[in-house]
């Protein structure tokens, strides 16, 4: 029995054009570990799977293909399991064979999942594969191969640019992202956990919007119990699963962890220059590679600040549950039931949730623009920082909205746990912002200033005459 699949609206679309055309086609899916690749396409097309093979992780190709055989014997519904092919040539020669008496009058989908790991060091495998695909599994009209991959830069490198046999062959391409706040609560409902807004944003703020971290939280337990359970005792799974994320997505993952480090203590993001100097990296295409890697996966985004080029582009961690790891648990002596509750009394946890708030809003940008009025007016999103000469001031905004009407709202985002207060010394700050951002962009257009909170703003003499709109938490989640 099929599960209700959760929002993913375009890529169900996707898939149901792929079921009903009338010509063989190859889709990759894209998107890191645990995100819900391989529950899409099995809830999905369930009716149609007639075979599915997992690659391995690191195990070499005598494993690989005793696994492939296995899963043919699975498929077949055979008591004698097949024998071993001698190669990939012959693997695919002998799914061909079991294929040709499934395709008949409807859809057949064939899944390869964690498909580069099934790669391994001179198994020929993605030659063969690519041959398959050109030679028999191209010309058959009901075929429809998924290929999904949780190493998104192997996925790009070797299918999506691929430069031989696999050349311009995918027929789609989904890339799978974490859920929105309001999928991360349509999901949690649909598992029969009930909890408000400001615990599901808690608990978002943790650990993103990943279906197997969210599949963890429990009936009956507060935002606070959650993560005190999954981080901080003995055998958490969130406490653990850092160790294991980035291996399994990166050959390498030591320069990968060591940009997320360094991105996880500054919250202002850092430019690639900065981060080279930080991590002791050089310039070139490995670098290149590696921001590329992270940022395809989802870990790490660049942002283009007002007026400016990618050039100019700042790097921010936007991984939330990296950050909250590398915040609490790494290094970190304090564990066991509790532990959370002590924490968030204390100054580390303010810092985090105004950087953990922003980042998210960040990500929530088309529900800000819904809640301000100006969702079909075109907008471009960016972040703004002006480093001050001697005797200057400085500034800095985390989130213009910048519209084709000749207005820009200057977003200031603040988690609070009720109604945030804006007091003189905060008023002043605003106004020196929106002051040296006219001066120094020598902008022509109204500003909006705009605030972004988990409970509204209060009003009082410091709002009034200043704040032009406002956006809460419960917009967030529409």
């Amino acid at each position: 029995m099929a599960e209700t699949i959760i929002g993913r609206y375009a890529e169900k679309k996707i898939l149901k054009e792929m079921l009903s055309s009338k010509e063989a086609e190859l889709i990759a899916i894209l998107g890191r570990r645990r995100v819900g690749k391989t529950f899409l396409i099995r809830n999905y097309c369930q009716k149609y799977l007639v075979f599915e093979c997992t690659g391995i992780h690191e195990a070499g190709l005598p494993e690989q293909l005793f696994n492939f055989s296995r899963s043919l014997q699975l498929a077949m519904q055979s008591p004698i399991p097949p024998a071993t092919p001698v190669n990939w040539v012959q693997a695919f020669i002998f799914l061909s064979d079991f294929l040709a008496t499934k395709l008949k009058d409807q859809p057949a989908v064939v899944l390869f999942d964690e498909f580069p790991w099934i790669h391994t060091a001179k198994s020929g495998f993605l030659t063969a594969f690519g041959h398959w695909w050109n030679t028999w599994a191209s010309r058959q009209p009901q075929l429809k191969v998924v290929i999904c991959g949780s190493a998104a830069s192997w996925m790009i490198e070797n299918i999506l640019h691929n430069k031989g046999g696999l050349h311009n062959r995918i027929s789609r391409t989904i890339r799978l992202l974490p859920f929105s706040l309001k999928e991360s609560e349509d999901y949690l409902i649909s598992r029969g956990v009930k909890l408000d807004h400001y615990q599901i944003l808690q608990l978002y703020m943790a650990m993103g919007g990943i279906p197997q971290y969210l599949k963890q939280v429990d009936k009956g337990q507060s935002a606070h119990q959650v993560i005190d359970r999954l981080f901080f005792e003995k055998d958490g799974m969130l406490k653990t699963e850092f160790n294991v994320l980035y291996r399994s997505l990166f050959d390498n993952a030591s320069h990968h962890e060591a940009i997320v480090r360094e991105l996880a203590k500054k919250a202002s993001g850092l430019s690639r220059t900065e981060v080279i100097k930080a991590c002791g990296l050089t310039t070139g295409g490995t670098t290149t590679r590696l921001f590329e890697e992270l940022e395809q996966s989802g870990f790490i985004t660049q942002y283009i600040p007002f007026e400016k080029t990618s050039r100019d582009g700042i790097y921010k961690l936007s991984d939330e549950y990296s950050l909250f790891y590398l915040k609490f648990i790494d290094r970190a002596r304090a564990t066991g039931a509790g532990t959370w509750h002590k924490i968030s009394q204390g100054q580390s946890y303010n810092s985090w949730s105004g950087y953990a708030f922003e980042a998210i809003c960040q990500k929530h940008v088309q529900q800000i623009k819904k809640a301000l009025g100006i969702a079909a007016v075109y907008t471009e999103a960016s972040g703004w920082r002006y480093t001050p000469k001697k005797g200057e001031a400085g500034a800095q905004i985390d989130l213009l909205l910048d519209r084709a009407d000749h207005s820009i709202n200057v977003c200031e985002m603040k988690f609070a746990n009720g109604e945030f207060t804006i007091d003189k010394k905060y008023a002043n700050e605003l106004d020196s912002k929106v002051k040296v951002f006219q001066a120094q962009t020598k902008t022509k257009k109204t500003i909006f200033p705009t605030m972004i909170t988990t409970y509204g703003t209060k009003q009082n003499i410091y709002y009034t005459g200043r704040i032009v709109s406002e956006v809460k938490m419960e917009d967030l989640f529409k």
